[in-house]
């Protein structure tokens, strides 16, 4: 018998598999969107222009053509400027959910699920950016308000407390609108669930008192969250009186927060997972 002796098999070397590339270490994710956002803002100008024409239409409809009957003293631009800041905000942070639900829908969330930064970052990058945008609007709303007759007399820790609230209340909003537009399917359907949240300023003390609304309207005027914000702003920008509504207004704003920020990690991770 013939034995056939099999000759060694060639030694292959063993590769090393890649490293895994780093996280991008500090806020430079964060940075990096967020200037991606507000590039998009830019170039979405009829959005980032309706966002502030159409509360300046409110308040010069409301002012010049409702304010005499509402009061016919003429002070009416003092009472409905802290309502349209508030509806200039909600305007502005609603872009935001169709923005969310483009990238959702358009493929770039499989792209950034390769990358090194945290998942986090998509949606800092779009609140963010949504919150600087609503801040210069607001700005805006306020000197055209000034314009028309709107006399604050507040000192300049009562401006900072204002900017304050409000960059709060636009924060917490931003952040809902952010998670509407992760669980909605479309950007065309995140307008729409959006848009419904722009109707609570008219259903608060933002244009007419609450104790003028019939009674059976009067408890969801007030146990809302724009009733309190807005009764704070007056308080703070006029010297109007107010108990306990600056503390109603931060308990609302970080309630509304703490869920959208909760709800919008969870959808994330279960929808960027399902890709």
């Amino acid at each position: 018998m013939t034995l056939v002796h099999a000759a060694p098999a060639a030694s292959v070397p063993l590769v090393p598999p890649p490293a895994l590339r780093p996280r991008l270490r500090g806020a430079t994710a964060e940075v990096v969107l967020i200037g991606r956002s507000l590039r998009h803002s830019l170039r979405d100008g009829e959005s980032l222009l309706m966002a502030v024409l159409l509360p300046v239409m409110l308040m010069l409809m409301f002012t010049w053509v409702f304010g005499g009957a509402i009061d016919p003293s003429g002070g009416y631009v003092d009472y409905v400027v802290p309502g349209i800041i508030l509806t200039c905000a909600g305007f502005g942070a609603s872009s935001t959910a169709a923005y969310v639900a483009s990238d959702m829908r358009n493929g770039i969330i499989d792209r950034f699920r390769t990358m090194p930064l945290r998942a986090s970052a998509v949606l800092t990058g779009h609140v963010v950016a949504s919150l600087l945008r609503n801040l210069i609007a607001t700005a805006i709303v306020v000197g055209v308000g000034v314009l028309v007759g709107f006399r604050p007399d507040a000192t300049v820790l009562e401006w900072v407390a204002t900017t304050a609230v409000i960059a709060l209340y636009i924060l917490a909003i931003t952040y809902l609108f952010a998670a509407i537009g992760l669980a909605s399917g479309s950007p065309e359907a995140a307008s729409g669930y959006g848009f419904i949240l722009l109707f609570l300023p008219y259903l608060s003390s933002a244009f007419v008192p609450v104790a003028s609304m019939p009674d059976w309207l009067q408890p969801v005027a007030r146990h809302q969250p724009i009733t309190p914000v807005v009764e704070t702003l007056r308080g703070l920008l006029m010297g109007t009186p107010f108990d306990s509504e600056p503390w109603t207004a931060l308990a609302w704003c970080a309630g509304i927060l703490v869920v959208a920020v909760t709800w919008g990690a969870w959808t994330f991770r279960r929808k960027a997972g399902r890709r």
